[in-house]
C-alpha cells in the first residue's frame, strides 16, 4: 500500500466524516415534508452548516476519486469507513463525553478491521472483466436492493426508515465509488472526449445526487446514531463487492486470508455499530412543525 494512497483516503474520510455531522445538525430541523423529496436539498442550501458540511462532503468525495485513482478500490474502501471515527472527535467535541470502553472498543475494532482486512487480502490490481453481463447483474442487484430499501422506508420513515435510507446510501455510494474509478481510467486512456462519451459520469452524478437525498432524508428523521452507522457500513462492502466482481480486484483467497479477511470485515462493521451507538453522537432530533421552513442558521 503507497503512502499516498494511504494519506488521500484517510483524508477524504476525514472530509466525510466531519461533513456528515455538520450536515446532519442542519438537516434535522428540515421540514418533514421534504422526506425523501428534491425540495430538502433546496431548503438546506439556505443553511450556512449545511453548505459547509457538503463543502466537506465533496472535498471528501474528490480525495477519494483520488485515491481511487492510485489504488483498488478494495483497498480504498475500508480506509474511507474510518470517517466515522472523525465524526466521532467532532460528535464529542459538541456532546462533551468521553470514549469509555465501548468507544475504545469500537475504535480498536474498526481500526483492526481494517488492519486485518488489508494486510490479509493485499488487495492488488488486475485486469476489469469485460463481460458487460457480470457488470450490469452487480450494478443492478445493489441499485434494485437500494431501491428496495427506499421502498420500504417510506412506510416507517420515523422508524427503522432511517437506517434503511443509510443502507440505501451506502449501496449507491459504493456503486459510485467504483464507476468513479472508471471513469477515471476512461479519462485517462482517452482524455475528456473519451470520458464523457461513456455513460459512467452521468451516472456518477446521478447516484451522487441520489444518495444525497436519501442520506439528508435519513438524518433529517434520525439522529446520527440511527443513520451513520449504516452508511458506512454499507459503503465499503459494496465497493469491495464491485471492485472483486467486475474491476478485477484481487484478494488473496487461501483459506487462512478469507478467514481474516471475512473477520476483518466484520470487526469493521461491529466497530462501526459500537461507535455509531456510542452516547457521544446525538441521540435526537429537533422537534420542529412538519411544514414549516428551515431557517437559516450558521
Amino acid at each position: 500500500m503507497s503512502l499516498q494512497v494511504l494519506i488521500l483516503a484517510v483524508s477524504a474520510a476525514c472530509c466525510l466524516g466531519f461533513g456528515f455531522v455538520l450536515q446532519q445538525n442542519a438537516a434535522q430541523r428540515a421540514p418533514l415534508n421534504d422526506f425523501l423529496s428534491p425540495r430538502l436539498l433546496l431548503d438546506l442550501m439556505k443553511v450556512p452548516r449545511w453548505l459547509g458540511g457538503l463543502g466537506l462532503m465533496v472535498a471528501g468525495m474528490a480525495l477519494g476519486a483520488i485515491a481511487l485513482g492510485h489504488g483498488e478500490i478494495s483497498l480504498v474502501e475500508p480506509l474511507l469507513a474510518t470517517n466515522l471515527l472523525f465524526a466521532m472527535a467532532l460528535s464529542r467535541r459538541q456532546t462533551k463525553q468521553s470514549l469509555g470502553r465501548q468507544g475504545w472498543a469500537g475504535l480498536a475494532l474498526l481500526a483492526g478491521g481494517v488492519t486485518a482486512f488489508i494486510v490479509a487480502g493485499q488487495p492488488t490490481g488486475g485486469t476489469a472483466i469485460s463481460d458487460p453481463v457480470r457488470h450490469w447483474l452487480i450494478i443492478g442487484v445493489m441499485v434494485g436492493l437500494a431501491l428496495l430499501l427506499t421502498t420500504y422506508a417510506k412506510r416507517s420513515r420515523l422508524s427503522s426508515g432511517p437506517a434503511l435510507l443509510a443502507v440505501a446510501a451506502g449501496l449507491l455510494y459504493g456503486v459510485q465509488d467504483a464507476l468513479t474509478r472508471v471513469s477515471g481510467q476512461r479519462f485517462s486512456e482517452g482524455g475528456l472526449v473519451e470520458l464523457l462519451t461513456g455513460w459512467q459520469p452521468y451516472a456518477v452524478l446521478a447516484l451522487g445526487v441520489t444518495g444525497l437525498v436519501l442520506v439528508q432524508s435519513a438524518f433529517e428523521t434520525a439522529s446520527l446514531r440511527m443513520s451513520l452507522p449504516a452508511l458506512t457500513a454499507a459503503q465499503p462492502l459494496a465497493g469491495i463487492a464491485c471492485g472483486v466482481g467486475f474491476l478485477g480486484d484481487q484478494l488473496r483467497t487461501d483459506p487462512g486470508a478469507l478467514a481474516w479477511e471475512a473477520a476483518g470485515l466484520a470487526a469493521i462493521v461491529v466497530g462501526i455499530i459500537l461507535l455509531g451507538m456510542h452516547p457521544a453522537m446525538p441521540s435526537g432530533a429537533a422537534v420542529r412543525e412538519p411544514a414549516r421552513k428551515l431557517q437559516p442558521s450558521s
